[in-house]
């Protein structure tokens, strides 16, 4: 059995090709030409040089697997040239579940992101049943990965054998780019964080996520979604948590959305002059509106998603960020 993983150089993508390997199922990995191939240092996988917007590459790397795991996104909070999120995200997604098709891939599992599920209008958690429009998705990358979305369900109901997951925030060892979240971690263990914009997030051990992965290419019903998640919490609750594994002191300062926004604005407009990645990214702060809290109960039901303290991941984040140089 020979199995395809895109996106394996990233994080989650990673963790999901070494659960393969542990399986003892035979990997190929699709990464650009010249990409950071660190998350693979001495895993025994195959790697193929390819790229989400060339067709050709894509036919080549899926050619001889039977199964497709699709990771790879562009993944991120801001960008000059916003193009690149749907270029990827959404026609390279079409493109690649197409190959499949014509190559015959027997099953794939799509990684979708949690922020493609909806929330209940007077809160309480969002499940995958919720309804949820483009209109409700904040910023390029949810936007792009709520079409790519769609194109997925379309395919599945055209008859291609596919299951979506929707991680919610994962947190674990190998966050090398880092991830958002990570990012957060990294600033606090660094003391960069005085104050904070209260938000609510749900936390997932990367390891459970690509756990979930595996259990959905297993277990998933076809054209079916399932939320990768563990545990809802206030921004306030992580950094109790983190404190209590630091011993870096929390922030007591909680600040207004609103009066954070005109900065996110300004920096927004700075970035796109200089190119250089806002500090205060727009669509971060225009997120923290919602509570970002989800029912996993599906995906633990019907799949037997693993479930791990957050506060375990935690320390296996602060633990890898540490030994690695980030803080």
């Amino acid at each position: 059995m020979k199995a395809l993983v895109t996106g394996a150089t990233g994080f989650v993508g990673g963790a999901v090709a070494r659960a393969l390997v542990k399986t003892g199922i035979e990997v190929r990995v699709l990464s650009r030409k010249g990409a950071d191939l660190q998350n693979l240092a001495g895993l025994p996988v195959e790697q193929v040089d390819g790229d989400l917007r060339n067709p050709e590459s894509l036919r080549r790397a899926l050619t001889g697997c039977r199964q497709l795991y699709h990771v790879a996104a562009h993944y991120a909070l801001w960008a000059k040239d916003p193009s690149i999120f749907y270029d990827i995200n959404v026609t390279g997604t079409r493109t690649l579940l197409e190959a499949a098709r014509e190559v015959g891939i027997e099953r794939t599992a799509y990684c979708s992101t949690i922020g493609a599920i909806g929330l209940p209008p007077g809160g309480g958690p969002g499940t995958e049943e919720t309804p949820v429009s483009l209109e409700q998705m904040a910023g390029h990358y949810k936007r792009s990965k709520y079409l790519a979305e769609q194109e997925v369900l379309k395919l599945a109901r055209e008859g291609l054998p596919v299951v979506i997951v929707n991680p919610s925030a994962p947190v674990g060892e190998a966050d090398v780019k880092p991830t958002p979240t990570g990012q957060i971690i990294v600033d606090f263990m660094k003391g960069r964080m005085p104050a904070y914009i209260e938000t609510g997030m749900n936390l997932i051990d990367v390891d459970d996520v690509a756990q979930g992965h595996l259990l959905a290419m297993q277990k998933g019903r076809q054209g079916e979604r399932y939320i990768l998640g563990n545990k809802n919490l206030l921004l306030n609750d992580v950094f109790q948590i983190l404190s209590r594994i630091t011993g870096v002191k929390a922030p007591t300062i909680k600040l207004p959305r609103l009066a954070i926004l005109p900065l996110a604005y300004a920096n927004q407009w700075i970035s796109n002059l200089t190119g250089v990645p806002p500090r205060i990214p727009l669509e971060g702060v225009k997120m923290a509106k919602y509570k970002m809290h989800y029912d996993c109960s599906k995906a633990i039901r019907e799949l037997g998603l693993p479930q791990t303290p957050v506060e375990v991941a935690l320390e296996k984040a602060v633990r890898w960020f540490r030994s690695h140089g980030y803080a």
